[in-house]
Order: C-alpha cells, then sequence, then structure tokens
C-alpha cells in the first residue's frame, strides 16, 4: 500500500479503509454513524440549553458568533483544519475520523433547526442533563466501532507522541486554550461546561463497555487501539 494512504499501528498496516472487513462489520458501522450522529444532537442540546457547552463547543460557538456561519459548519470547518494538523504530525485518519467532521456537524445544524429555543430552567436543566448523558452515549458507540479517533482526538494524541507529555496534561492544555479562546470570541462558559468536564469521562467509559465490539481476529487490521478504552479521549 501507498505510503501516501497507510501507516502502522503495532506492526499492522492501517490505512482509511482498514477494518473494513470481518464478522462485526455491520454493527461497527451501524455504531459509528448512530454514534456520530447522537454526538451532533447532544451538542445540539447543550447549546439550546443555553448552560454552557462542552470545551471544543465554546470555540464553535464563539466562532459562528463571528463569522455568522452555523455552528455545525463551523464545526465541520475547525474539524478539517485541526485534521490538516495530522501531517506534520505524521497521524493518519481511519473511516470514523473522516466521518467524524462532517456527520456531527450536520447532525448538529439539523437538530438546531428542530428544536427550539427554550426559556426558563425548568425546560433548560433537562436539555443539559440530557445533552451530557446522550454525549457519553454517542462517545461509547463510535469509539467502540473502532474505526479511528476524531480529528481532535488524534491531534491530542498525536502531540502526546511527539511531545513525551502525559495525555492529561496535552489535553487539559488543548481544552483550557480552546475554551479560553471561544469564551472570548463569545461561545457559552457555564454550569454546563464544568458538568460536562466531570462527567463526560465516567459515562464514556461506562458506555464503552455496553457497546464493546468483540475484537477482530489475531492478524487482522483495525483503525484503532488496542482495546477501545484506550481511546476514550474527548473530541
Amino acid at each position: 500500500m501507498s505510503q501516501s494512504t497507510a501507516t502502522t499501528l503495532g506492526g499492522r498496516t492501517l490505512s482509511i479503509a482498514s477494518g473494513l472487513h470481518g464478522r462485526y462489520l455491520t454493527r461497527r458501522l451501524v455504531q459509528l454513524y448512530v454514534g456520530l450522529t447522537l454526538y451532533g444532537v447532544s451538542s445540539a442540546l447543550l447549546v439550546r440549553s443555553g448552560l454552557g457547552l462542552e470545551p471544543w463547543g465554546v470555540l464553535h460557538q464563539g466562532l459562528a458568533e463571528k463569522t455568522g456561519l452555523t455552528i455545525g459548519v463551523v464545526s465541520i470547518i475547525v474539524g478539517a483544519v485541526v485534521l490538516l494538523l495530522w501531517i506534520p504530525i505524521r497521524q493518519r485518519p481511519g473511516l470514523g475520523t473522516v466521518s467524524n467532521v462532517f456527520a456531527i456537524g450536520l447532525a448538529m445544524d439539523g437538530t438546531l433547526a428542530l428544536v427550539p429555543d427554550v426559556h426558563g430552567l425548568a425546560g433548560r436543566i433537562p436539555l443539559l442533563v440530557a445533552g451530557i448523558v446522550l454525549n457519553g452515549v454517542a462517545t461509547g458507540l463510535y469509539i467502540a466501532a473502532r474505526f479511528g479517533p476524531g480529528p481532535r482526538d488524534g491531534l491530542m494524541t498525536g502531540l502526546h507522541r511527539l511531545t513525551g507529555r502525559s495525555i492529561r496534561l496535552v489535553r487539559t492544555a488543548i481544552e483550557v486554550a480552546v475554551v479560553a479562546t471561544g469564551f472570548l470570541l463569545g461561545g457559552s462558559v457555564g454550569v454546563g461546561t464544568v458538568l460536562y468536564a466531570l462527567a463526560i469521562g465516567p459515562l464514556a467509559q461506562f458506555f464503552l463497555r455496553r457497546f464493546a465490539v468483540p475484537e477482530q481476529e489475531s492478524g487482522s487490521t483495525a483503525v484503532a487501539p488496542t482495546t477501545p478504552e484506550g481511546a476514550i479521549l474527548r473530541r
């Protein structure tokens, strides 16, 4: 396979097409696209709650405020730009990586078109809780499908590999910078941002176990870490 479309992980050749076979392929594809769609839906619910967004959502909303683009379109553009940053750090995308760029933004805009603004805490708090829990479900679904990390996760793991710094440190540095930039641009930071940060890790781990797909046979090529739990890194 050509240098431009393949790489190796743990001695196995990987490409965007890697992992597109095997006994559980249909289930994995369904999980991938249902998970990405629900991720976009959950992000839209957080927007409608008006109580604070997830870190990258703060940046997307801030950029949307400044550019006049929809938040979903901004999410797609940011995802594509982040994916370009994979080139110098020699990360390679999987099917899930490329799908992540487009599916989440489209689902987000579609949901925002259907769900009206909500006024009053009696309506906003349930939207916030539903958004956070659904985000955990979505994360468990698409990561357990093992088609590769999202662009933002890949940036995180690539910088971790290059710098030797811990995942926790790299993730914190990136997300603090993202939230600060988004806030300065007009993105929504609030109690929801804090609750999301506290809850998403345990929720995603819980749903990863529920949606785990049995590993491929020895010698197969799946674009993912050895275990889904190893990829539990937020977008």
